[in-house]
């Protein structure tokens, strides 16, 4: 694992003095690859907190440009970023948060033929993005390759969460959870639909939480549970999913 210099371990002291982290769980975040699909409402929170814990390398894959109706949600841009791709403007972002990480930009949009060679290189995946289709190459690769995905959707004022580690005895998988993906049109998109902002802080530091309990090994994730958050009744339930074959 890599050693943490001065500079780090003040940095990451409140870190550190947990009895569940400490020096050795800290090494691990710093020694951690991990990649965010999207660089949106989903993947601000959960790139900017991962970069703030001491993610060692963090990789963002996503083809967009910042919009003015990104900002809303998308905190990890700002006004002067509109126009330049999400990739470059995260990037940035994040290396004003913590100087001391490496962040690859991958501005290319995800496909079937492409997604190995983004994703082989790395320990965690994050699914931060809007598609079903996109969904299931992310988690159909992420088992070919066994690396865990962490998965969040978000909508007008729900959201849900769970993580994917189906190479794993009999842990289930995305089409354990989700047989089908819905017909074109069923569910409505963002843009179509609306969303308040602040949810996506809600799921995506949440996505950030668990990706920090599997690479120290702390705490249970959601393997086998999907998470639900009702923000208008402040109310957590969780639903449980098993492999169906």
């Amino acid at each position: 694992m890599s050693q943490l210099d001065s500079s780090e371990i003040e940095r990451y002291a409140r870190h550190i003095i947990l009895p569940e982290i400490g020096g050795i769980g800290q090494q691990k975040l710093k020694s951690a690859k991990v990649v965010i699909l999207g660089a949106g409402g989903l993947g601000s929170p959960v790139a900017a907190y991962l970069a703030a814990a001491g993610i060692g390398q963090i990789g963002i894959i996503d083809d967009d440009v910042v919009s003015l109706s990104n900002l809303q949600r998308q905190i990890i841009h700002d006004t002067t970023k509109i126009g330049i791709p999400k990739t470059e403007s995260a990037k940035t972002s994040l290396e004003r948060i913590n100087p001391e990480i490496e962040i690859t930009a991958h501005n290319i949009r995800l496909s079937d033929e492409n997604a190995d060679d983004l994703l082989s290189s790395y320990d965690i995946i994050v699914d931060g993005s809007d598609s079903f289709s996109t969904r299931y190459i992310l988690a159909d690769h992420a088992e070919q390759l066994k690396i865990p995905m962490v998965m969040a959707a978000v909508g007008r004022f729900d959201g849900s969460l769970t993580v994917f580690k189906p190479y794993i005895n009999t842990n289930p998988r995305i089409r354990d959870l989700y047989p089908e993906e819905p017909p074109e049109g069923l569910l409505p998109s963002c843009a179509e639909a609306g969303i308040i902002g602040a949810l996506t802080g809600v799921i995506g530091t949440l996505q950030a939480m668990e990706v920090i309990k599997l690479v120290t090994g702390i705490g249970e994730p959601l393997v086998g549970r999907l998470l639900l958050y009702d923000a208008l009744r402040t109310r957590f339930d969780e639903i449980g999913y098993q492999r169906m074959e």
